[in-house]
């Protein structure tokens, strides 16, 4: 056992010796990467940085190269007065400051920058290459201004020569579409081939300058001259347009609106909402105004100014038709309306010269009255502003596209009168329809009664029962209530209808009553004949038939029927069939 228990021990000791190993071969190993990873990044950065430094430099060589001699050189042999000539020192002078100072200075920092890199001085580095960077952005920008403005004279001939080609060019194209077209310029043409002449004369101040190398006049003379040619293109083209509108057409317009605007009032139109004496006076002073400016070819807004005003006036002709269209609509309403309104009149004041009568034939209500009133007064209303619309057009006030819609408005007041006025009659009337039909109901009620008397009357009853009287009795009683009612002034209408009902149900009931009582009376006496022929053939059936007679005699009717068709039942079973069936017929 003790050897067994070393033995483990040194196999446990043995194990946790490799573990270690293990784990410290690993942290060399990571050691040893993060170096190199770490050495790898820094000659990066110092590779990046180098390479930063060449480029600076690059570029520095760049602004010494930059062809700002040559170009001078070109200039020494152009130089022909003062002014060219102090302009050259001048730049002789910059770009000796660019040479001797500015690229200097950017060579001793990139000396610097060289040591800073061998130093491996990073953080202070950085804020030199930045400085450097600024001062190369300077110079580059020094150098690259000095050179335009060099080559501003050095290229200044071939290249305003070549934009004086193009406007020259341009400019014969107008002065010939000027010469071929030049009636339709009319007044203005003096003053575009003054502007002709003056373009000429700019054309003579560029060779002039050209001649003399005074460049910098030269672009004020080729940006004159693009201006001008560039208005005359706008002159050449819009200037007959300008003038066939402003001295043909818009006064030709205007005096036909002139014209059409005078018959029309002379026919009763009212056209003074349009305002046109002073609108076409406006039109007029602005058209003077215009061609005052076109002659001194300002153009500005000119074609716009006229376009609207040809507008305006295109729609005073809208206007005319819309008169003229509005006049025939109301000329063809109004008397339709006129007819119209007084036939509501005359209906409304005849309903209030009867309204006392009215009010003492019937029962009317405090709101049938009020409505009636309310309708009278919106007549009133109607009427006068009907009136009112008549003054005005008759009187030339009122112009007809308003008059056409007021008559509309008031046509719509009227028709919506007419509408409530129907409705209010219509229950007036039915109190006298009601009123009618109760007189003749009366009548027929009466005549109801007669038949049924007249019904008992044809058949010799023995007995005629009491519920037959009674109901005489109510009928009769309802048929007075309706005269009553009929009597009393005012009616109500509602009472009056209540008592015909009644009436009549008393009526119908009692007609019923007799007619059923006869004509079970008929059958009753018509079974016990037709039994007669068995009585002696069957003791019950003599007893049936004595006891239906002494019913019959008795006003007992409908027993006395039974009691006989129970009895012939015993010789015919089906004789109950036959008697329904005469009773139906």
């Amino acid at each position: 056992d003790k050897m067994i228990m070393n033995t483990r021990k040194y196999e446990v000791k043995s194990m946790t010796t490799g573990v270690l190993l293990i784990v410290a071969t690993y942290l060399i190993v990571a050691v040893i990467l993060v170096t190199i990873i770490l050495h790898l990044i820094t000659k990066h950065h110092q590779t990046e940085i180098e390479r930063e430094v060449e480029q600076l430099d690059k570029e520095k060589n760049l602004i010494a190269s930059t062809p700002v001699l040559s170009e001078l050189s070109k200039v020494e042999a152009i130089v022909k007065n003062d002014k060219m000539e102090e302009r050259y020192k001048d730049w002789q002078r910059r770009f000796e400051q660019i040479k001797e100072e500015k690229l200097v200075r950017i060579n001793d920092m990139i000396i610097d920058l060289d040591l800073f890199v061998e130093n491996k001085d990073i953080k202070n580095l950085r804020l030199k290459i930045a400085k450097t960077e600024m001062e190369i952005y300077k110079a580059r920008t020094a150098a690259n201004k000095l050179l335009s403005e060099v080559q501003e004279i050095t290229v200044s001939e071939e290249k305003y020569r070549h934009i004086i080609t193009k406007l020259k060019t341009k400019y014969r194209e107008l002065l010939k579409e000027f010469h071929d077209h030049e009636s339709d310029y009319k007044d203005i043409k003096d003053a575009i081939s003054l502007q002709f002449e003056n373009i000429e004369r700019r054309f003579a101040d560029f060779e002039e300058t050209m001649e003399n190398n005074e460049y910098s006049e030269v672009v004020h003379i080729v940006k004159a001259l693009d201006t001008m040619i560039s208005h005359m293109g706008i002159v050449v083209s819009e200037v007959p347009n300008l003038v066939l509108l402003a001295e043909e057409l818009i006064p030709r317009r205007i005096l036909e609106i002139k014209n059409t605007s005078e018959t029309m009032i002379e026919s009763g139109y009212s056209l003074d909402y349009l305002n046109i004496p002073y609108n076409i006076e406006a039109s007029e002073k602005n058209i003077s105004n215009i061609l005052d400016r076109i002659k001194v070819l300002n153009l500005e807004d000119c074609m716009f100014e006229l376009k609207t005003m040809l507008d305006y006036l295109d729609s005073l002709f809208n206007d005319f038709e819309k008169e003229a269209i509005a006049r025939k609509v109301y000329d063809e309403n109004v008397n339709a309306f006129e007819e119209k309104l007084s036939k509501i009149n005359s209906l409304l004041e005849n309903i209030y010269v009867q309204m006392p009568d009215i009010k003492n034939m019937y029962d009317l209500k405090e709101n049938d009255v009020k409505v009636i009133d309310e309708l009278k007064g919106r007549l009133l209303a109607i009427n006068v502003n009907y009136k009112a619309l008549l003054e005005g057009v008759n009187n030339h006030e009122t112009p007809y596209s308003k008059a056409a819609r007021e008559l509309e408005t008031i046509s719509n007041l009227l028709n919506t009168l007419q509408d409530d006025l129907d409705i209010s009659l219509k229950n007036l009337g039915s109190m006298y329809d009601d009123e009618t039909r109760a007189k003749e109901q009366k009548d027929e009620l009466a005549n109801l009664l007669k038949e049924a008397k007249n019904k008992i009357k044809s058949y010799k009853l023995p007995i005629i029962t009491d519920n037959y009287y009674v109901e005489l009795s109510e009928a009769k009683e309802a048929i007075r209530e309706i005269e009553r009612e009929l009597n009393n002034k005012p009616i109500v209408i509602k009472t009056l209808n209540t008592r015909v009902d009644t009436a009549r149900d008393l009526a119908i009931k009692l007609y019923n009553t007799a007619n059923e009582m006869v004509k079970t009376a008929e059958m009753a006496e018509m079974a016990i004949v037709y039994g007669n022929r068995y009585r002696s053939d069957l003791k019950e059936i003599d007893t049936g038939l004595t006891n239906a007679t002494t019913l019959f005699y008795k006003g007992k009717y409908r027993s006395s029927l039974e009691c006989a068709i129970h009895a012939i039942e015993l010789m015919e079973p089906e004789i109950s069939k036959s008697l329904v069936n005469l009773y139906k017929d």
